[in-house]
């Protein structure tokens, strides 16, 4: 005997026939951004799309550090974390400050600080 799997409430992925709402078109279309904006937009979350990537801007919006420090906390070779830093500093999501013959890692700023806890706080939901 076999049983069908019915679930109750469920919609299809593709309308059933084509419906055009201009009005809502219109009104998207309106304040939708121009293609340069989305493209770069992107960019920006490739960066968030790498494990390392996303195990430094943890740790640097825990606190600033070397590349000494966060090969060891993270358990990679300097080359390796410097390349990736090299990565986020190029997105814009990394600055860093020469103290002597260290070079220190910060986020770049708040809106990167913004867009990490809010991507944290959802996978944490």
């Amino acid at each position: 005997m076999i049983k069908e799997n019915i679930v109750p409430n469920t919609c299809e992925e593709t309308c059933s026939q084509t419906v055009i709402h201009k009005d809502i078109i219109q009104k998207v279309s309106e304040h939708m951004s121009d293609e340069t904006n989305l493209d770069n937009m992107a960019e920006l979350f490739k960066m968030f799309g790498d494990r390392t990537r996303i195990r430094l801007l943890h740790a640097l919006y825990q606190s600033e550090m070397c590349v000494c420090d966060l090969a060891y906390l993270l358990g990679m070779t300097q080359s390796a974390i410097s390349h990736q830093l090299r990565l986020l500093k190029q997105a814009k999501l990394v600055k860093n400050r020469k103290e002597g013959k260290v070079v220190y890692y910060s986020l770049a700023d708040r809106h990167v600080m913004q867009i990490f806890v809010q991507a944290f706080d959802h996978v944490q939901e």
